[in-house]
Parts: C-alpha cells; sequence; structure tokens
C-alpha cells in the first residue's frame, strides 16, 4: 500500500520545492560567479567578452594589484591597508561587545535587577533605531571627547549600536537557564562574577557563536560608520574599496575592482562557512527566541 508521503501529488510537490529552490540558489550566485569570473581574466579579455564567458587566459594579477597597489584617488596602497584597519576596529569591537552584552543580558535574565522591564524596553527600542537619526549628536559628543577620527572612537560607535541587539539575545537565551542554578551558586557563596564566569559561561557556547557571526558581520560591512568616524588613516576596508571601485581617473579596471570586492566579502564569508552549522544550532537552542 502505498503511503501518501509517496502520491504523484506529493512527488511534484516536492519536486517544485526543489525546483524553485534550485533556481533561487542559481538567482543568488549569478552575480559572484560573474565577479569570481572577471577577477580572474585580464583586462583584454574582460572588455572583448560576455559577462559569464570563461576566461582565456586565467591570471592572479587582478588579485594582486587589488591588495597590493589599486589606487584610491592619489593612494595606491592597494585594500590591504583598508583589510588591516578593519581587523584593528572588528576584533575588538567583537570581544568588547559580546563580553558586555553576555554579562548584561545574564544580569536582566537571571538576577532581575530594579527596573528590569524598563530596561529591556529601552534596549528593544534601540535595536530598530536607525544609526542616522544619532550619528550628528554622536559626532558632537566624540569630538568634545577628542575621541572623534581615532581607532577607538569608531570600535565605541560600533560596540554601543551592536550592544543592545547582543543584550536581548543573550538574555532570552539565559531566560530558559533554570533559575535554581543561580540559587545553588548562591548558596555555594559564588557572587555576580563568580557565577556568571564558572557556570553560566560555559554554558553559552551557542549564543556566543550567534554573537561573533552577527557582530562581526555588522562590523565589518559597516561603510557609514567607518566613513565618518574612522579618520583619514584608519578608514576601513569598505571605504577603501568605493574608493577603488569610484575612482574615475585613467582606464577602469573591472577586473582589479571585482577581485578587490571578492577580498572584502571573503572574511565574514569565511566565518559563516567554518561556523555555520554551529550558527544554526545556536538558533534552534534558543539564542534569539523570547
Amino acid at each position: 500500500m502505498t503511503s501518501a508521503a509517496n502520491t504523484p501529488v506529493e512527488q511534484r510537490s516536492s519536486w517544485l520545492k526543489y525546483l524553485l529552490l534550485i533556481v533561487a540558489a542559481l538567482a543568488s550566485a549569478v552575480p559572484l560567479i560573474v565577479m569570481l569570473l572577471t577577477s580572474v581574466k585580464t583586462l583584454p579579455d574582460v572588455q572583448s567578452g560576455s559577462l559569464l564567458a570563461l576566461p582565456h587566459s586565467f591570471t592572479l594579477e587582478p588579485w594582486l594589484k587589488a591588495w597590493n597597489s589599486a589606487c584610491a584617488g592619489l593612494t595606491c596602497g592597494g585594500v590591504q591597508v583598508g583589510f588591516w584597519n578593519s581587523v584593528k576596529i572588528t576584533v575588538p569591537g567583537v570581544v568588547v561587545t559580546i563580553a558586555l552584552g553576555s554579562i548584561s543580558g545574564y544580569a536582566l535574565a537571571l538576577w532581575r535587577p530594579r527596573w528590569n522591564g524598563l530596561l529591556l524596553m529601552l534596549l528593544s527600542l534601540a535595536i530598530f533605531m536607525p544609526y542616522q537619526v544619532v550619528v550628528f549628536p554622536l559626532v558632537k559628543m566624540w569630538s568634545t571627547a577628542n575621541i572623534f577620527g581615532t581607532l577607538f572612537g569608531v570600535v565605541l560607535v560600533h560596540v554601543v549600536f551592536n550592544l543592545p541587539l547582543i543584550t536581548v539575545l543573550f538574555r532570552n537565551f539565559y531566560v530558559a537557564v533554570p533559575g535554581e542554578i543561580v540559587k545553588a551558586a548562591r548558596v555555594d557563596g559564588a557572587g555576580f562574577y563568580s557565577t556568571f564566569f564558572e557556570v553560566i559561561l560555559p554554558m553559552s557556547v551557542a549564543p556566543i557563536i550567534v554573537s561573533v557571526i552577527l557582530v562581526f558581520t555588522n562590523i565589518w560591512n559597516d561603510f557609514l560608520f567607518g566613513l565618518i568616524f574612522a579618520g583619514p588613516t584608519g578608514r576601513p576596508m569598505t571605504v577603501e574599496l568605493n574608493n577603488i571601485v569610484g575612482a574615475v581617473t585613467g582606464e577602469r579596471e573591472y577586473n582589479v575592482d571585482m577581485a578587490a570586492t571578492l577580498i572584502t566579502a571573503l572574511p565574514p564569508l569565511l566565518i559563516y562557512f567554518l561556523s555555520g552549522r554551529y550558527f544554526v544550532r545556536g538558533l534552534a537552542s534558543g539564542a534569539v527566541k523570547g
């Protein structure tokens, strides 16, 4: 007897789902394929062939030029300067945001400070606040504090804007932790921080991985804050990429532009590919559930 799952109607439905997924995947992959093919072609090959044509002469010269000597205005240092600036901005931004967000979420979920509900509401509102609304006040504040245009200033901006989301994320995860665990730690004499570092933090692998991916992607892909707060010597990779691609002097080197774009996109892609399955597990285990 044929099961209901193997009926012709169910089979056609399954094939239709797979077909739609394949079409969606191909549509999403076409721009990436075009960029990759263009980045390994010579410039005459780019100018004479179609976008999806295979390279007649495979070369990595565009990648080397994009990294070492691509010009952004009068400066021809490639994207490597912006890359290392992005590393200097992203790494401390991720570490500080997750450190503060995990402790704050732990306090909101398990220690229930006074005005807990109001604090949670304000954090939720801050998540959806448009960045552009507060850029000018932040510029004035950072200028008054003499940190405008500094590495510390741009890292602090990213921490401020990513902290509400990460705090709520950790809070929602810790809500599911049995309160008896904290009570038992208190009975054993553990305080606020000792309970967190010795009991709660070892249980927090899932939200930490989710937070790393989210914060790293947000900071690395940022353009607005890097353009405004980083200063002329600390511009991140996205700003350098914009300057290189937007340069209009001389011959337009599309292969170098595509190589620079791919180099900029590689770090967050690698982060996701290396920890993507843990990201999904973190979501499923309650890291973003309220």
